[in-house]
């Protein structure tokens, strides 16, 4: 029977760190508790690969002293060295090879988690989270980050791990043949804490800031890729440029502060060791000339230590690259740690919805702004009412769609859908309802087919052929060498914005929805096309509830109601007749 695999969402790992301070050791341990078993094989692998090690110093001493004290040896123990020596060598091949598929296994797997939780999280993450945070930062936790903490958790499973193993075999070792040895090892292990200790807090910050000027860096490269048609079009290259060379210089400066500590730190750590070396040959010889040991036995502590030495010095060589990776370790935690998530959580999954909604004194402003959008609206839509908001720039007419679909929540008021407050509703079985399509519409780089169908995989080439019809973009797949499975380009950037807003209509269409949320829905659109779409689009909105945003007034003629806002305030209520018949707002707008 297969064994199921171990889960990719790591979202739990997260939980109880919610608002306290993150614990890198903790947080790293927690991220591999369903893959103690693999890390348990890989050391025990490892023990047995590495045996060849510490077994060669021992053989080494007793040939030596096989050798100087042969009335004391017989050829039997020579002969039998020899053999033990082969066998050990030999069987490093397939416990080498063990060791690292099952370190592989459980590395791999945790990469993969870290990377598909945070996507998870994008994808909880409120609207203004991701209006603050610059894409390129978030681009560049994903993939540099947790490339960082993939390389942390191969060195501390293929070198503290390993490191640690040596240490406390050489230790039981030697307390086993001199336990005045002994305690001369241990000196080193206070020296390499304090070492450790020293040269930490510095070492931190500098990753830290080397970290940030990184993702700022991103995040500007990410800005100038999208701003290139806006910088060729205004010669504006050079101006571009020097900004992420700005960037690129803070980068540099910092990097190589950064590597002449890393280089202190080497470098002193490499010096105090060799001089412990030096210490560990004159203490044991001496230990020699006085009686207490054979000569052979210099050479086994002399290459114990060297063991020692080497375990010590690999876990202080790659200490700055732990460092480097607890701090991207803290960086994606930045994100999985955000409370600014969907500020709706309801439950409740309606089995459908009828499209009635009702606005109760709702106020709204956004983050960091004391100026109202949205103050006391009140609203009643009824089910399959077709309502439309006109109104100048700002007068919060695309607020109301926001707060429509769920994107943000009002500070006072509600909203109700169907009679249940908008607050007990599930989002996603509610979006799921809603059809959407905005001025600015988003296309993925695939075909004119995935993206008219995205979400739904099954729907039937009628329904899709249907649709395609209703949004005029039959002419436009004729001419296309592939039709509908002719590649859009990354965001559409193959077709023209008119193109691109017919295929985002195909897209509300082909679902059929429930409710209809337009934002400017025709405005990069020609007259001809306009009118071919207005005629599908209203044939669409037969009996479903729709809201409808637009500046040219042309568009909302046939809208049931016409609600005029001026500063986040219902200023006319109307048909379009009975507004222009009232000569107030309305009627200013359209001699405008």
């Amino acid at each position: 029977m297969a064994r199921p695999e171990i889960s990719l969402d790591y979202s739990k790992v997260f939980e109880n760190e919610q608002g306290t301070k993150v614990k890198p050791f903790s947080l790293l341990a927690r991220l591999y508790r369903n893959h103690m078993g693999k890390v348990a094989l890989s050391a025990f692998f490892y023990t047995i690969k590495n045996s060849p090690t510490w077994i060669l110093s021992i053989v080494t001493a007793n040939i030596i002293n096989i050798v100087s004290y042969p009335e004391r040896h017989s050829m039997n123990e020579f002969w039998i060295n020899m053999i033990l020596v082969i066998i050990v060598v030999a069987q490093n091949i397939p416990t080498h090879t063990l060791h690292v598929s099952y370190i592989s296994k459980a590395v791999r797997h945790v990469e993969a988690g870290l990377r598909s939780t945070l996507v998870r999280k994008m994808q909880q993450l409120s609207l203004s989270y991701h209006g603050d945070m610059n894409a390129g930062k978030l681009q560049s936790k994903v993939l540099r980050d947790v490339e960082a903490v993939d390389f942390l958790s191969r060195q501390m499973l293929m070198t503290i791990i390993p490191a640690a193993i040596n240490l406390a075999i050489v230790v039981v070792l030697t307390l086993y043949n001199s336990w005045i040895v002994a305690l001369f090892f241990l000196l080193m292990g206070p020296t390499a804490i304090y070492l450790v200790r020293f040269f930490n807090t510095k070492m931190s910050q500098r990753n830290r800031e080397v970290r940030k000027n990184i993702e700022e860096m991103s995040g500007k490269v990410s800005e100038t890729v999208e701003m290139i048609p806006v910088t060729r079009a205004h010669g504006l290259e050079e101006v571009e440029i020097r900004k992420v060379d700005a960037a690129l210089e803070n980068i540099r400066d910092r990097g190589h502060r950064l590597d002449v500590l890393e280089a202190y730190f080497g470098s002193s750590s490499w010096v105090i060791f060799q001089l412990f070396q030096v210490g560990c040959l004159f203490f044991t010889a001496y230990l020699s000339y006085q009686g207490y040991m054979e000569i052979g036995d210099i050479v086994m502590y002399q290459s114990f230590f060297n063991m020692m030495i080497g375990s010590v010095t690999s876990i202080l060589n790659v200490y700055p690259n732990l460092v480097k990776g607890f701090e991207s370790l803290h960086s994606v935690t930045e994100v999985l740690l955000s409370d600014e998530t969907e500020e709706y959580k309801g439950k409740v999954k309606p089995d459908k919805f009828s499209g009635g909604y009702q606005f109760k004194g709702v106020s709204f402003n956004y983050k960091d702004s004391d100026r109202h959008v949205l103050d006391d609206f009140s609203l009643d839509v009824k089910p399959g009412e077709t309502i439309a908001f006109v109104g100048e720039s700002g007068s919060g007419k695309s607020t109301i769609l926001n707060l429509i679909i769920g994107f943000y929540k009002p500070q006072s008021g509600s909203i109700l859908i169907d009679g249940m407050p908008m607050s007990e509703l599930s989002m996603s079985r509610y979006r799921q309802s809603l059809a959407i399509v905005l001025q600015n519409n988003i296309l993925f780089s695939g075909s004119i087919r995935e993206n008219i169908t995205y979400g739904l995989p099954h729907i039937s080439e009628e329904i899709l052929q249907r649709a395609v019809w209703m949004a005029n973009l039959q002419d436009v797949i004729d001419s296309l060498p592939e039709g509908l499975d002719t590649s859009v380009g990354e965001h559409g950037g193959r077709l023209s914005g008119g193109q691109r807003q017919r295929i985002a209509i195909a897209r509300a269409l082909v679902r059929d929805p429930k409710i209809i949320i337009l934002d400017e829905a025709t405005s990069a659109l020609d007259n001809a096309s306009e009118r071919h779409v207005q005629n599908a689009m209203e044939q669409l909105m037969q009996g479903r509830t729709t809201f409808i945003v637009a500046h040219r007034l042309s568009t909302v003629k046939n809208a049931d109601r016409i609600i005029v806002l001026k500063k986040g305030k219902i200023v006319e209520t109307g048909t379009y007749e009975q507004l222009l018949d009232m000569k107030g707002e309305f009627f200013k707008l359209k001699n405008m």
